[in-house]
């Protein structure tokens, strides 16, 4: 589906982003496009992807811009295929400091790439949203909510057979920017306490390939106006200090410092009211778009019987994993591999 296509990502210089690159750039894909505001950040990913792979380097074409400027958008987006809409504020205490600008970014700049495509033209366009949507407490996640309402409403506007236009919601993807776990093991390196806010406290956990997986399953099954969730374990914030100090430094001090302002005891991917009319489609969950209109009567006459078995999707009730499980899953991923080869190298060094 990709073959001699163009793909556009917003917010393209990020983690997933750099994922993306790293899965599709030696294929037949034709062209993928980076659009972000950040030149210095541009700049080291086109000089890392020349090193790495200065083969097929020439396929990505970088674009600086800003998704609340709609008009740097448009030019983005002329002869676009299919756009992944990655941009967005996610750190959780900016969002509280700074809400209005979650909102001109997460809400207003997703508008903006949804009209920018549907003008031109694109077949078809994958936002990625959060657990924090669900049930949202601070104001990050609700940004991320009020986006999704944005995204369900341009779908229903958009006329049959043009640009179709979904959304993948997910939860903490290990090691990509912002994760505890790099700062985790800098304060192993550093010889300190790593910090925790409460052992008990659950999330789900995934990693940059499966939010990848996550999005081209979106991408290949999802009808416009769907929300799509992916079946993701999780475990407590205890259970993944552990697993991350076993493996860099086993017995290393463990230090509790208790929960921050805006932060949730479990994360949810699916509400109940979601799961009333979810699709179970094997690894990944489907909620579909409310296909009524703006006849308030329909509401009051037609209902919904039938209702799914599964009353909420959360960090407490998905598959938990315990220490060595959680092991496995960060020896997967090269952040870990390179970070633990070069602690290795250091402790040889200094003959520990």
């Amino acid at each position: 589906m990709f073959k001699d296509k163009t793909l556009l990502i917003t917010g393209g210089t990020g983690s997933f982003g750099n994922a993306i690159l790293n899965r599709f750039l030696a294929t037949d894909i034709g062209e993928i496009r980076i659009f972000s505001r950040d030149e210095k950040k541009q700049d080291d990913m086109r000089h890392e992807f020349q090193v790495r792979m200065p083969e097929v380097a020439d396929k990505i074409k970088f674009y600086i811009g800003d998704v609340r400027d709609i008009d740097s958008i448009r030019s983005a987006v002329n002869g676009v295929d299919y756009i992944f809409h990655a941009a967005a504020l996610k750190q959780v205490p900016s969002c509280e400091f700074f809400p209005v600008e979650a909102v001109k970014t997460n809400v207003l700049g997703t508008d903006h790439v949804l009209t920018a495509a549907i003008a031109a033209g694109v077949k078809a366009v994958i936002c990625l949203s959060t657990d924090k949507a669900a049930y949202p407490i601070n104001a990050m996640g609700t940004s991320k909510a009020m986006m999704e309402k944005v995204i369900v409403a341009k779908s229903r506007a958009v006329i049959a057979g043009s640009t179709r236009i979904c959304c993948t919601r997910y939860g903490n993807v290990m090691c990509s920017r912002g994760s505890v776990i790099p700062l985790w093991i800098d304060q192993i390196k550093q010889g300190v306490p790593i910090t925790i806010t409460d052992p008990a406290m659950t999330r789900f956990i995934m990693s940059l390939e499966e939010a990848v997986d996550l999005v081209l399953f979106a991408f290949e099954n999802g009808v416009s106006g769907d929300i799509m969730v992916q079946k993701a374990p999780a475990c407590t914030i205890e259970t993944l200090a552990k697993a991350v100090t076993e493996i860099f430094e086993p017995g290393h001090e463990i230090k509790t410092i208790g929960i921050r302002h805006g932060e949730k005891k479990c994360e949810t991917l699916l509400t109940q009211e979601e799961c009333a009319h979810a699709s179970d489609l094997g690894g990944f969950y489907r909620v579909p778009c409310d296909k009524r209109d703006l006849n308030y009567d329909k509401y009051v006459k037609v209902g919904n019987k039938e209702h799914a078995d599964l009353t909420e999707f959360n960090s407490n009730n998905t598959k938990i994993l315990d220490v060595e499980q959680v092991k496995e899953k960060l020896l997967a991923l090269r952040y870990v591999q390179d970070e633990l080869a070069a602690w290795e190298s250091i402790r040889r060094i200094e003959g520990k």
